[in-house]
């Protein structure tokens, strides 16, 4: 049964788990959550540590546009490790990466630039041209890639299933990275989208939306229509190994850092309660 869990109960104390009376719950783990760097939008990576270690967040998506740049040179790229490491932040991938082009040299580079940072995952934004090249990449660097739906915009990958249509028989480290947010935008379920992906759903832009004024707006997690509950069920049922990436679009400034700590605790306490 699909249910609406009320964010008071999860942030009640601050804890999920500790409101439910649930104590430590051990299978908060099953599901990694982490935060996409992107969150922050173009301020500095360092200046947004202080926010995700209150929210006790361990994982990160980092956005190179925003906050490592492709062409970084290696102690650039050495610095970041070492803030991630002295944080105590684990790096779970990259992206969104825009690979549109069939330029080999290009999309190789973006693979150097990842094995360099130390990076599992990329998620990728590329077209049904370019995926081919990006699947030998994937073969000679190990480096697993997850196509982003980016909703009813995207010419390329609008849906989940799209994407997945796409990637059909390729090396399984080809996968999909579902943005819950777009995928409700374009009137798909993503429980139903998370079923379907199966083994394939390799990682999670994770939000909340709600209609205002006939349009889908961006809502802190818990205040919008998506059956978070549901869906991590459903990720926890289909054994999902990736990482639930919070990336928040509500507001900027110090709303924006309060939304996020409202998020992930809610988050969390789904997590606690599945």
């Amino acid at each position: 049964m699909s249910y609406k869990l009320s964010r008071r109960i999860f942030l009640a104390g601050g804890s999920g788990a500790a409101a439910l009376g649930l104590g430590a719950a051990p299978r908060a783990e099953a599901l990694k959550l982490g935060i996409c760097s992107y969150s922050f939008g173009k301020s500095k990576l360092a200046d947004a540590i202080p926010v995700i270690k209150t929210a006790r967040i361990r994982y990160i998506n980092i956005k190179p546009e925003f906050h490592l740049p492709y062409d970084s040179s290696p102690d650039a790229i050495a610095e970041v490790k070492r803030l991630l490491d002295d944080n105590g932040l684990i790096l779970a991938g990259t992206g969104a990466t825009y690979l549109t082009k069939p330029d080999m040299g290009e999309i190789r580079q973006r693979f150097e630039f990842n094995k360099a940072l130390g990076s599992p995952l990329i998620v990728i934004g590329p077209t049904v041209e370019t995926l081919p090249l990006i699947e030998k990449c994937v073969q000679e660097y190990d480096i697993k890639v997850a196509v982003h739906n980016h909703g009813p915009s995207d010419k390329h990958f609008p849906t989940p299933q799209s994407a997945l249509a796409a990637i059909k028989g390729m090396d399984p480290r080809v996968g999909l990275c579902m943005d819950i947010g777009h995928t409700m935008r374009s009137g798909v379920n993503p429980v139903d989208a998370a079923r379907t992906a199966g083994a394939r759903l390799l990682d999670l832009h994770t939000k909340d939306v709600t209609m205002a004024d006939g349009k889908w707006v961006a809502a802190d997690c818990g205040d919008g229509a998506i059956d978070l509950p549901g869906l991590f069920r459903q990720l926890v049922r289909q054994g999902f190994k990736g990482h639930s990436n919070l990336e928040y679009e509500v507001t900027s400034g110090p709303a924006r850092d309060l939304g996020i700590q409202r998020s992930v605790a809610y988050l969390r306490g789904v997590a606690a309660a599945v």
